[in-house]
């Protein structure tokens, strides 16, 4: 199958990529504490894709039954939480923040707002933190970083060069 159009996207030490034709159906928030505890976060993006629409494309995720009808794809390697399935359905869930531009997909609802933490309206008031980008622990965090960059790789980890 070949794609062209869509989003790409994986995990953070490159073992599982996916990608998927379209847009993403119902970019959302989940507030429930099953996603809570899937993303150890307050919310997890979620946006569906069609199965037809959707293919992975390096590795194999783990999977974790979080109930008898969903399940949760990871990667076994660095413990990024890329899925949310149920099994037998059309679609399938991709989490927003593994997207290659999460940023391209705005939600467009939230969830299960029982569960949403009551001081989130508060957290555009709080101080900002400039980046780091030219401190030395910033500086040294990007020369040693280990991280799948935010596109499709040939193969990864990237063959080191032999001096």
């Amino acid at each position: 199958m070949t794609m062209t159009t869509g989003h790409s996207g994986g995990c953070q030490c490159g073992a599982v990529r996916y990608r998927t034709v379209g847009a993403l159906g119902y970019p959302h928030l989940c507030h429930c504490r099953m996603c809570q505890k899937a993303s150890g976060n307050y919310a997890l993006p979620l946006g569906n894709a069609k199965r037809a629409d959707f293919e992975l494309t390096r590795g194999e995720p783990s999977w974790f039954h979080s109930s008898d009808l969903v399940r949760r794809g990871f990667c076994r390697t660095c413990g990024t939480p890329l899925f949310y399935d149920v099994p037998g359905t059309v679609s399938i869930n991709v989490t927003l923040g593994s997207l290659d531009e999460p940023a391209a997909v705005q939600p467009i609802a939230q969830s299960n707002p029982a569960g949403k933490m009551p001081w989130f309206h508060a957290l555009d008031v709080l101080p900002m933190e400039p980046d780091e980008d030219g401190s030395d622990r910033a500086v040294s965090i990007k020369r040693s970083n280990h991280q799948h960059p935010d596109y499709d790789t040939q193969s990864w980890p990237e063959e080191k060069s032999h001096e």
